[in-house]
């Protein structure tokens, strides 16, 4: 699996914080928030490799994982696919413990409920010197450190379990790993990882739109739905079946095998009424969709306690089913990445939407593929008919959307030329792209027949303060004859590394850089000589550290090295062209916009956030035009906004704010700005003359620039620079046009 950017950078910052904290004396607590849906279980698993992986860490190590209900049994079962090839570390529960200890580099997985009072922690009563206060007795007579991981650190009622296990368990490190970490905590170091970047990487949906379609509006800090509220259950089963339908479809125009599923979330049962509820639903989905769990159709899935039918593959993506009733108790853990619209029915209580609710459908079918071209698939969809919601945690409230303003029926292509960045690896650290480029390499070298096969053996110099068990005295030390010493298994692999890490300059070498290297030296052999993956790694070494061989890998690897940087150096500012962008079919809305009154906005209705000025004058000055048909307040991020490309030392794109249609056919491209200085916008006012020159050669009827009102309270004229930068004078609009509009 390839790991994310953003994912390697926490794996990174945990490693360095932890190795920091294991330094220090006494027991100390780290505390990991990951956004639900961000793959927190793979980024501790790479974590934990590099950690037992790393010279600098002289402590044997034993860990514990601790998680609410059944969720440690999935993370177990993530963890031990993880390290299948590598085996760096071993994954049990208490009845797998060898000798009732945690051995080195092992992880004991159990659940935090099943651990009683402090005086009597029996895991397996008819046992009585095997329960966890013995398990950690011989653990810790071994010299062996425990690292304690808390999953889902926020489920504790309070904070009462986190601090009986850690006193119980008096491990070197606690690390609680949570989506939402308690306001109160007293950890010594914390690692972060922001929900934009989760977004960005297209792990998981842009966001989650609440009843698309239906207006909603804020009352009280509560959201207030119209139109679905307190409307029947069959209201809100049509709107979530007409959604899935629209789903369906696009992704069928994308080519991809995804078979979108509806979850259908029942009340928890109270009285009989909520069995009624059930009975209206399931009638509902046979008689109008026909939809039901019969042998024959297998359209619909039940998840209730001590009730499942049809759930045995409902999480792989083309299954048949298409909805899920449900109740709550499946909210923790549950992966079903194609799950991606949610029927909520009124309760008794009040509802709260939390990053739980919405949890089940964040998640993105295909994480690898990112987010798809058509827009409508890059979202979750909730359908409820409560009167009014409360948003609860804080990164539901970033998540959730309320507002959806869609594009006017009257709208004619305009067909632009745009741009958005294409993401590519940090330039620090080697991506799969080195290996295919040391590859090339060494075709283009000859490295093959410069190979000495039969050169296997390796002869280490003996240093006078030579220790046996202190391989790491060899770094940088020269390998020459003497057969006294046989070098094998795990010396040769850090050999090896040693050997990768000396000639990886100018990357920093990380563990994550040298595996590169080393997996593209032995792909080489495998590819050239047959060698058999998983069983010549240690002949592939001793080959390579010959001597009369290690000068020609050095002289590939430096070649590799150097076109690597300049592949990475001009994909860092590649700009992706998109030749016909229009205006977006809808755009959503959290709450800290608000529904502007304006009659000439493509999109309808308008939501603002009035966060500058400049731009609310602009457009009370547009909805005034006689010559306006109509206008787009541009946004910036990726291909759904319009974007001109300038150069910085490096291609940028440049999102202006408003793109306005004129009845004559001509389209302006604007930029509000206020205190403008040409250090500041010159490349930008460059580019977009540039790309207004260029365009309208093919055809286009386009003009604009900055603009910029000539009185502070925005009661002058309004002027636009529709120049290039060297006729720019700051302070001064007398090269400026008046914008007539």
């Amino acid at each position: 699996m390839q790991l994310k950017i953003y994912q390697e950078n926490a794996i990174d910052d945990l490693l360095t914080k932890a190795k920091r904290l294991l330094g220090y004396s006494g027991s100390k607590k780290l505390v990991f928030k990951s956004p639900t849906g961000s793959g927190k279980t793979i980024m501790m698993a790479e974590f934990f490799k590099q950690l037992v992986d790393d010279r600098e860490v002289k402590q044997s190590l034993g860990f514990i994982w601790t998680a609410p209900r059944q969720l440690h049994i999935q993370s177990r079962d993530k963890l031990e696919s993880y390290f299948e090839t590598s085996r760096a570390l071993k994954c049990s529960y208490f009845e797998d413990l060898d000798d009732r200890k945690i051995s080195e580099n092992e992880i004991l997985f159990f659940n935090w409920e099943s651990i009683n009072k402090a005086d009597n922690v029996y895991i397996r009563d008819n046992e009585q010197d095997f329960n966890l206060s013995k398990v950690l007795e011989r653990t810790k007579e071994e010299g062996r450190e425990i690292i304690l991981i808390i999953d889902e650190a926020h489920h504790h009622a309070t904070s009462e379990i986190s601090q009986g296990l850690i006193q119980m368990i008096g491990p070197k490190l606690t690390i609680e790993v949570t989506a939402t970490p308690a306001t109160i905590t007293d950890e010594d170091e914390k690692v972060f990882v922001q929900l934009e970047d989760v977004k960005k990487e297209g792990m998981i949906k842009k966001a989650v739109i609440l009843n698309d379609e239906f207006e909603n509006f804020i009352k009280q800090g509560k959201i207030q739905t119209q139109k679905l509220s307190g409307g029947s259950e069959e209201l809100v089963i049509d709107a979530a079946m007409k959604k899935r339908q629209e789903l369906v479809k696009e992704f069928q125009k994308e080519r991809v095998n995804v078979n979108p599923l509806v979850l259908i979330q029942l009340p928890d049962r109270k009285t009989s009424l909520e069995d009624r509820i059930r009975e209206r639903v399931e009638s509902i989905l046979k008689n109008k969709y026909k939809i039901s769990t019969e042998k024959e159709n297998n359209r619909l899935a039940i998840w209730l306690s001590g009730e499942h039918i049809n759930k045995e593959n409902v999480e792989k993506n083309d299954s048949e089913v298409e909805v899920l009733i449900f109740k709550q108790a499946i909210a923790l853990g549950w992966d079903c990445p194609r799950a991606q619209i949610l029927v909520l029915f009124r309760e008794w209580h009040n509802p709260i939407f939390s990053i739980q609710t919405v949890g089940r459908i964040m998640r993105m079918p295909e994480p690898d593929k990112g987010h798809y071209k058509s827009e409508i698939l890059n979202y979750g969809y909730v359908y409820t008919n409560f009167d009014n919601i409360e948003i609860r945690e804080d990164i539901a409230r970033d998540y959730i959307t309320i507002y959806t303003s869609k594009r006017r029926p009257d709208y004619q292509p305009i067909n632009l030329l745009s741009c958005y960045p294409k993401r590519h690896r940090e330039k620090t650290r080697l991506s799969p792209l080195f290996t295919e480029i040391f590859l090339k390499e060494a075709k283009e070298y000859g490295l093959r027949k410069n190979v000495d096969k039969k050169v296997r053996k390796i002869d280490l110099k003996i240093i006078s303060d030579y220790k046996a068990e202190d391989v790491d005295a060899l770094s940088g030390a020269k390998i020459v004859g003497d057969k006294e010493i046989k070098v094998g298994g795990f010396d040769l692999q850090k050999l090896f590394d040693f050997f990768v890490r000396n000639n990886l300059t100018p990357f920093y070498p990380e563990d994550r850089s040298v595996g590169r290297v080393k997996e593209s030296i032995y792909k080489f052999f495998y590819e050239n000589f047959g060698f058999k993956w998983g069983e010549s790694e240690d002949e592939i070494i001793q080959i390579v550290l010959a001597e009369k061989n290690s000068r020609h890998f050095v002289n590939v690897l430096d070649k590799a090295k150097e076109r690597y940087k300049e592949e990475v150096e001009k994909r860092e500012s590649e700009m992706v062209d998109v030749p016909d962008w229009n205006v977006p079919e809808s755009l959503s809305f959290g709450g800290e916009y608000k529904k502007i009154e304006v009659k000439k906005s493509i999109m309808v209705p308008f939501y603002g956030d009035e966060k500058w000025k400049s731009e609310t004058a602009f457009i009370d000055f547009l909805e005034k035009s006689d010559k306006v048909e109509w206008w787009f307040k541009n946004g910036d991020r990726d291909a759904t906004f319009f974007a001109v490309p300038y150069d910085n030392g490096e291609k940028k794109p440049f999102y202006v704010d408003f793109i306005v249609k004129l009845k004559d056919g001509r389209i302006g491209l604007f930029d509000t700005k206020s205190g403008l200085t040409k250090q500041v916008a010159g490349p930008k006012i460059d580019g977009l003359y540039k790309y207004i020159q260029g365009e309208n050669k093919r055809g286009k009827k386009c003009f604009g620039g900055i603009v910029v009102n000539t009185e502070q309270n925005y009661r002058g004229r309004w002027v636009y620079f529709d120049k290039t930068s060297k006729d720019f004078r700051d302070n001064s609009f007398d090269n400026w046009a008046d914008l007539i509009l």
